[in-house]
């Protein structure tokens, strides 16, 4: 008896007595290979489905598998299974499992659900966007259209009181679960040692200390196709058997995997993260975790989902090191120190969080919502990554302005494809290409097929040539999504065909890329570099049009492309087209206009305007100004006085005045700069005169005369010369003026109605300083005797009275012979 058994009872009345329930039970309890069948039977389900949620398509078939042969029969009978490259069902079908993507499609295309009684999202734990979808749309559907709809969650790992209170504090119903002992080994990290390498050794040990089969986790393929490699170089006993287990493998491998090994032969299967939960692999009595996960991350930046290798959470940890007490006591080898565990983090972090929203924005418009915080999320979608997906919608013609489904979304959303992948088929349908670019489509969706070659052409030849069942699945699918299109499409008015690279295109056009830099490098229209191999045909492409890219950093590798003929580009693409006028430096130095045509950030045309307009000389020169600062403007001595001056009152409290300070300048440079560049060709053609003028054209004429009333530009000595004052001095306004100018001058000098004395630079006829004064009576008075004495030995024939204060003043030496 399973532990699950225990708790059915009370699991079977908490959904006869409400709409929803929790059951948490860890792994091995039987939760899903027991719980469905026991609402075959019971009454108020009488007549209708039991739909069963599974989060990956292996899964959904191994589960599948299991509850028909409780049941004594073979699939597609009592229990069928719906995935997206197969399905068996028959109308004598009542529980079908099928994955959160199946499901997510069948309840948009059928919101009430009709002829279901109850849904079973198992291993919700794992928190897959379709899974967060699917529970929300069916909650949704419950509340308004019908509620007599079950709605039961499965877990191994959860929050179950979140998930409760999410539906309305449904019953939480708990199996402790029975397990076998597992013995846990930590093996440490090898920093100098890959990956493959410390799992190789593990599992030579686990070979050597425990009897049967042994599971290893792996981040990846890559990584699982290494090690199988070393395994069989560095030998293994007779008996044991290497078997992969990843999402990627066709069928019939993947059923080899998790099938018993032969009676007295060992398996190892080097899995993902594919093997932690749902599937029972019998015989398994050691685990080699390498505590590492390979999960993808959207960059809205550069609108690439890259796969990232992280450490495994502890809850999946937990879950892997389960897998060897399934079926006997067990041991669980960990490359890590177990101090590491405790940094862990407790849970992976949900993946709507993370992945790109656009299928979900799609399909929230579909269901009618406008606010996701309209629908029951257990972690509402980022605000900022769902309006980045409604505006990618939007250019694909999917939303209107009013983020309402067009005709054209209303088609892409019923395409069970990515909205960018439904929208490259549906243009194809609509010149009569639907085959083609659906088989494009299967290739960017279902990872592997048709191989690893970067050229997409080599690619269709070989999912072509492939008569494995994977890839026979995937032809049949491809040909239901082109008939599909093409009762969809709206035939085009260009009826002309588009090649693969055109194809690609218009999933990503901002993936358009043009050969840059050394052999390999390209820039795509987003602005980002990418690049492949030098060796690979398609390096010496001028035009790529990408579908696929890999790594991150500075730069991305280009893992499928087809060549692309930029003259087509202006003809599909003529909505994103930008015609603009450019000026530039030309050899001379002097402007030169050119005009463009671009996609993104790539030119796909440039001609030279032999005569430019005023205007786009004159915006060029402005930009050039904002570029390089205010400091590239010849000022001459009026502006700069200017700006001075007035920063001078705005010190002394005045209010009103015009703000000449650099930030307003710039900020309204179009104002008061644009009008003086009229007919000039470059920046060097505006002088300093012009340059002043237009500044002085930014005050009115009464604030004018308050200027020169409050600090004006220069000041008049008793002489009746004027000199220039420096209100940018330090310490203050500043006048330079020789000593005999100020003779007969018995109040010192100030500005601003005399709130502000002038500093006095005094020099000697010669102009050399002598003394810098605030105070002229006090020098006068004090020091300028010994000032007098010096200044009469050097400058005799000038004049050096005794009484400064009342000698007249004078600009001149006296005449010769006195």
């Amino acid at each position: 008896m399973l532990p699950v058994e225990e708790v059915l009872p009370s699991l079977v009345d908490a959904l006869e007595a409400g709409a929803s329930a929790v059951l948490v039970a860890p792994p091995g309890a039987g939760k899903s290979t027991l719980a469905p069948l026991k609402f075959l039977d019971v009454p108020w389900l009488a007549g209708r489905k039991i739909l069963m949620l599974e989060p990956r398509r292996l899964a959904a078939r191994a589960v599948a598998a299991r509850l028909a042969a409780n049941l004594g029969e073979t699939v597609g009978a009592t229990v069928g299974f719906r995935v997206r490259l197969e399905s068996r069902v028959s109308a004598a079908t009542r529980l079908e499992v099928v994955t959160e993507g199946v499901f997510a499609r069948m309840i948009l295309d059928d919101p009430g659900l009709e002829g279901v009684g109850l849904v079973i999202f198992d291993e919700f734990h794992e928190r897959s966007l379709d899974a967060d979808l699917g529970l929300a749309l069916a909650e949704d559907c419950r509340r308004v259209l019908r509620p007599d709809l079950r709605l039961l969650v499965m877990s191994a790992t959860l929050d179950c009181a979140a998930v409760a209170g999410l539906l309305g504090g449904a019953p939480v119903i708990a199996s402790e679960g029975r397990s076998w002992p597992v013995e846990t080994v930590h093996l440490g990290r090898d920093p100098g040692a890959s990956v493959e390498d410390q799992a190789v050794r593990a599992v030579r040990r686990a070979l050597a200390e425990t009897p049967g089969g042994v599971l290893v986790f792996l981040p990846g393929q890559a990584e699982i196709r290494r090690t199988a490699e070393r395994l069989e170089t560095a030998g293994l006993p007779g008996n044991v058997d290497l078997a992969p287990l990843y999402g990627a493998l066709d069928p019939a491998a993947q059923d080899r995997a998790i099938a018993p090994a032969p009676a007295g032969r060992r398996k190892v299967v080097l899995a993902t993260d594919i093997a932690e939960t749902s599937l029972t692999l019998e015989g398994i009595a050691a685990v080699v975790d390498a505590g590492l996960v390979r999960s993808p991350r959207f960059d809205p930046g550069s609108g690439v989902s890259r796969l990232v290798t992280l450490r495994a959470s502890r809850a999946a940890a937990d879950q892997r090191r389960g897998r060897a007490g399934r079926t006997g006591p067990g041991t669980c080898y960990r490359l890590w120190d177990e101090a590491e565990t405790r940094s862990l983090p407790a849970f992976a972090p949900p993946e709507i969080l993370n992945a790109d929203l656009s299928g979900l924005a799609l399909d929230l418009a579909r269901w009618g919502v406008k606010d996701a915080g309209d629908l029951a999320f257990l972690d509402p979608p980022p605000a900022g990554a769902l309006a980045e997906a409604r505006s990618l919608l939007s250019r694909l013609g999917a939303l209107d302005g009013q983020g309402v489904l067009t005709p054209h979304g209303e088609a892409l959303s019923r395409l069970p494809l990515p909205p960018r992948l439904a929208h490259m088929v549906l243009a194809a349908a609509a010149r009569g290409q639907a085959g083609r670019a659906a088989r494009i489509a299967v290739l960017a969706s279902e990872p592997g097929l048709g191989g690893r070659d970067p050229d997409l052409r080599q690619r269709l030849e070989a999912l072509e040539r492939d008569r494995g069942g994977r890839a026979t699945e995937a032809r049949r699918l491809a040909q239901r999504w082109a008939a599909l299109a093409e009762r969809e499409a709206a035939r085009a008015a260009d009826p002309s065909s588009l090649d693969d690279g055109l194809l690609l295109a218009l999933a990503w056009p901002e993936r358009v890329a043009r050969a840059r830099g050394p052999l390999g490098h390209f820039q795509l229209a987003s602005g980002r570099g990418v690049w492949l191999e030098e060796t690979d045909p398609l390096a010496r492409e001028a035009w790529l049009a990408v579908g696929e890219l890999g790594g991150g950093g500075r730069s991305d590798r280009i893992l499928l492309a087809a060549p692309l003929d930029p003259a087509q580009i202006p003809a599909l693409f003529a909505a994103d087209i930008v015609r603009e006028a450019r000026i530039e430096p030309g050899p001379s130095g002097r402007l030169r206009a050119v005009r463009i045509e671009r996609l993104g950030r790539l030119v796909l045309k440039e001609t030279l305007d032999e005569a430019p307009s005023g205007d786009l000389i004159r915006a060029a020169l402005l930009d050039q100004v904002r570029a390089e600062g205010l400091a590239s403007l010849a000022w001459g001595e009026a502006g700069r006085s200017l700006r001075a001056r007035v920063a001078f009152l705005e010190g002394l409290g005045e209010a009103d005045l015009p703000d000449l300070g650099d930030e307003a300048l710039v900020r309204d440079l179009d104002d008061w700069l644009g009008p003086a560049l009229n007919g000039l060709r470059g920046l060097e053609d505006l002088s300093p005169v012009r340059l002043d003028a237009a500044l002085a054209g930014r005050l009115d004429y009464a604030v004018q005369r308050r200027l020169d009333a409050l600090a004006p530009a220069r000041w008049t000595a008793p002489t009746g010369n004027s000199f220039a004052i420096d209100y940018a001095a330090p310490g203050g306004p500043r006048v330079e003026v020789r000593v005999q100018e100020v003779f007969g001058l018995g109040v010192h000098p100030a500005v601003a109605n005399g709130r502000a004395p002038l500093t006095l630079a005094l020099t000697s006829p010669a102009h050399r300083p002598i003394q810098t004064t605030r105070d002229l009576p006090g020098f006068w008075r004090g020091s300028w005797r010994e000032v007098r004495a010096e200044m009469r030995g050097r400058y005799p024939r000038h004049v050096w009275p005794e009484d400064p204060a009342s000698a007249a003043p004078t600009s001149r030496a006296k005449p010769r012979g006195t």
